[in-house]
């Protein structure tokens, strides 16, 4: 059983309790500009994670604020190294007038997914990533083509596991649309995430069990009720003897 975890949240959204959930988490990953945030909300998110001492991360995303960065575009790798830079650099700026620094690069919603499978959108996150600071921790889904981009571009990655999210007997997330997909039950998810943690493994929605390494675990912002969510997993994994720590 691993001694420390990073505990992480997708923040600076608009549509979630951030005030609440950050003095909960060790790790923030922030939106900026794709699928939500502005310069304003990525000021005031990253003032109330250095108000709590958490580090904070760029969370990049598809240009495409009207479905929230989870609609698949038909972007080229080109393209995908831009945009990335782009909201990385923006994000970075930020936090360098308030006196820190991105600790990590974590990409958002269809982005986070299609470098799971595709190497050359993969490839053009890590390079973004790396061109711009090679301290940053790239995260990403264990196995996926993200963690191996980043590995070959000199960068330190992260596996990540979600506290609130099915998975399938591949490992790959439930589809948002299928039933079931968003877990919000805090007993439930606090349960999995003590099981990912302690055991290395969790349950797919068909019941078979998956082998899983985790060095971050997420909640997402936008789920229902994502503050108890998260109190709950601190607790058990505080319970279980497990120190929360940023990556």
């Amino acid at each position: 059983m691993k001694a420390e975890l990073d505990f992480n949240c997708d923040l600076g959204e608009g549509c979630g309790d951030d005030a609440a959930i950050i003095p909960l988490i060790s790790s923030a990953s922030i939106a900026c500009g794709g699928h939500a945030g502005d310069a304003d909300t990525m000021r005031a998110t990253v003032a109330l994670c250095l108000q709590h001492g958490v580090a904070i991360g760029a969370h990049p995303s598809l240009p495409d604020r009207e479905h929230f960065g989870r609609r698949d575009l038909p972007v080229t790798p080109t393209e995908t190294r831009a945009f990335v830079s782009r909201q990385i650099e923006a994000l970075a700026t930020i936090a360098s007038d308030q006196g820190t620094r991105l600790r990590h690069v974590k990409p958002h919603g269809a982005l986070y997914n299609m470098s799971v499978r595709r190497d050359d959108i993969a490839d053009a996150i890590a390079q973004a990533t790396a061109s711009f600071d090679t301290a940053l921790v790239l995260v990403g889904l264990p196995g996926s083509a993200l963690l191996s981009a980043g590995s070959r571009a000199g960068l330190r990655t992260a596996a990540e596991a979600f506290a609130d999210r099915s998975y399938e007997s591949d490992g790959s997330l439930t589809p948002r649309q299928v039933a079931g997909a968003v877990l919000s039950t805090p007993a439930q998810v606090a349960e999995r995430v003590v099981r990912m943690v302690r055991d290395g493994e969790v349950a797919a929605r068909d019941g078979s069990v998956l082998s899983l390494r985790a060095d971050t675990i997420c909640v997402h912002g936008d789920t229902p009720a994502a503050a108890r969510l998260a109190a709950a997993v601190r607790t058990a994994l505080e319970a279980a003897g497990i120190e929360l720590k940023a990556l």
